[in-house]
């Protein structure tokens, strides 16, 4: 379930959801919210041989547009810079196809979380 009493728990119980939900698909968690000085990456795990970097959003509602919506270029630019600075440092992993996934979880009043996930929702 989620905790909505304030935003830093939301979120990572958002990103707790997405990386429990990925692991049942047989995905392998390599780390989570791995940051450097140009950005944040929530989840980055392994799909058989591909390095997937997840960006997961949550949404109470929809008003302001829906959780996947909120990946928008400027966000789709800070992602893939992070994610180069993370295949520079951690070298192992460089070698590796890549992808950018999204986890968009809406939750409404009374129900449970609902989860899409958009596999290579967008290009490097």
């Amino acid at each position: 379930m989620i905790d909505r009493s304030s935003k830093q728990s939301t979120g990572k119980d958002a990103e707790a959801l997405a990386c429990d939900f990925l692991k049942q698909q047989g995905l392998r968690l390599i780390t989570q919210n791995w940051s450097c000085r140009r950005g944040e990456l929530d989840l980055v795990m392994l799909d058989a041989d591909t390095v997937v970097f997840v960006e997961v959003r949550y949404r109470r509602h929809s008003g302001w547009g829906g959780a996947a919506e909120s990946v928008d270029r400027r966000k789709q630019q800070k992602l893939c810079i992070a994610a180069n600075h993370f295949l520079q440092q951690e070298s192992r992993w460089g070698k590796h196809p890549c992808r950018f996934d999204v986890i968009a979880i809406s939750h409404k009043p009374d129900s449970p979380p609902q989860l899409n996930w958009i596999k290579n929702a967008f290009d490097a």
